[in-house]
């Protein structure tokens, strides 16, 4: 291989390098890696709140969690203790522990 080569190829693996260094280290990044852990290990350590539209506790989970929302907005589920939990319309609030 040419010595043009083998300098063009280290100088992609650094920018690749240097890209995910500052991707990693921003806010999206860090939210990236978290989704990733939660999804690969069943969750995260999490209490979720549902609460009525007037605002009022209707229930309270706690346990390892992976939430899954819908695009819409209007449906939340996730399974705890081996049950699967849906929520419609209503507001939810997760919490990391």
């Amino acid at each position: 291989m040419k010595k043009s080569g083998i300098i063009g190829a280290v100088a992609v693996v650094i920018v690749i390098t240097t890209f995910f260094i500052w991707y990693f280290n921003t806010a999206s990044g860090q939210r990236t890696v978290k989704s990733w852990q939660s999804n690969n290990s069943g969750g995260i350590e999490r209490i979720v709140k549902v609460y009525s539209n007037d605002g009022k506790l209707i229930e309270q989970y706690e346990g390892k969690i992976d939430i899954q929302d819908t695009e819409y907005g209007n449906k939340v589920l996730f399974d705890l203790n081996g049950k699967r939990v849906v929520i419609y319309n209503a507001t939810v609030v997760t919490e990391e522990k």
